[in-house]
């Protein structure tokens, strides 16, 4: 038994031992004036006895791992009965009642410890046992830890990041804010330029080439969207016929052997300087192949 079953069962013993005394004195003194003190004494050694007895015998089945509820019972009742002959004389006492009343829940209190020390001994760990369930709850604490710490350093990583990003975009919006305002100041003094009377005269003389009899007008450089020539319109103005473009589909195919695939043939297409949609391309292979 280690230190903390000794903490358990101190108690135990103490509140027993003081219950059994109590029990056989006042059995002594209420008793004693109805019959000889011996029968009263034989009455409360005989409580005190079957009392010790079943805690004697639960203890024995305790230490074997064992159980019974009979003789539980039993000691329950043992321990009812002397709580019983207590608060009877604490009722019928003449003097010090309420003192009386105040120990006659001993022998409950008693067999209460002994049933905490009894589930104690059911629920106890050997040293080794505790050692390795607080070096797993340790373990799981710093795996905690580890974990917490590294997603606040993830945190503030990208909180970092996203300064940085918005910051760099800041200055990027700053110098493009810059750059367009001083692009319209010089497109104002341009317009100014042009729109102005001696100015305007004066840049169109150094235009060329110059007419005899016309002055051409001087222009403002383009400033603003182009329009870009679409892939489509690149097509159209050369496009094959689709008998064409299944000869040349066929040509290249047939240039090795075995046949080419698609994938290649359409490298090879390209490559030559041929052009045609993805659909229109795909679909001369389809009848070529079919053929």
């Amino acid at each position: 038994m280690n230190l903390t079953g000794v903490k358990t069962v101190l108690p135990a013993v103490a509140m027993t031992v003081v219950s059994m005394v109590l029990t056989l004195a006042v059995v002594v003194m209420w008793l004693g004036t109805a019959m000889p003190w011996m029968v009263a004494l034989v009455v409360g050694l005989g409580i005190d006895g079957g009392w010790l007895a079943t805690l004697a015998y639960e203890r024995r089945l305790a230490a074997q791992g064992d159980h019974s509820t009979g003789v539980t019972a039993v000691g329950w009742g043992f321990g009812v009965v002397a709580t019983g002959v207590l608060v009877a004389h604490a009722l019928t006492a003449e003097t010090n009642a309420g003192a009386w009343l105040a120990v006659a829940w001993l022998p409950i209190a008693a067999k209460a410890l002994w049933l905490v020390h009894g589930l104690w001994e059911r629920t106890a760990l050997t040293g080794e046992a505790l050692d390795a369930i607080q070096g797993i709850q340790q373990e799981a604490r710093d795996e905690a830890a580890v974990a917490r710490a590294r997603l606040r350093a993830e945190a503030v990583t990208e909180e970092t990041r996203l300064t940085a990003v918005t910051q760099a975009g800041s200055r990027v919006a700053h110098v493009q804010a810059k750059t367009a305002k001083t692009l319209s100041r010089a497109w104002s003094t341009l317009e100014a330029a042009r729109e102005g009377k001696e100015t305007g005269r004066a840049l169109t003389s150094v235009t060329t080439p110059v007419t005899p009899g016309v002055t051409p007008r001087w222009e403002l450089p383009v400033w603003g969207p182009t329009t870009t020539v679409t892939p489509l319109e690149l097509e159209t103005a050369s496009a094959l016929t689709d008998e064409a473009l299944d000869a040349l589909v066929d040509q290249i195919r047939h240039s090795e052997s075995p046949a080419l695939s698609y994938r290649e043939m359409a490298v090879r297409f390209r490559t030559s300087g041929h052009s045609a949609s993805e659909v229109r391309l795909r679909a001369a292979w389809k009848r070529v192949v079919a053929a």
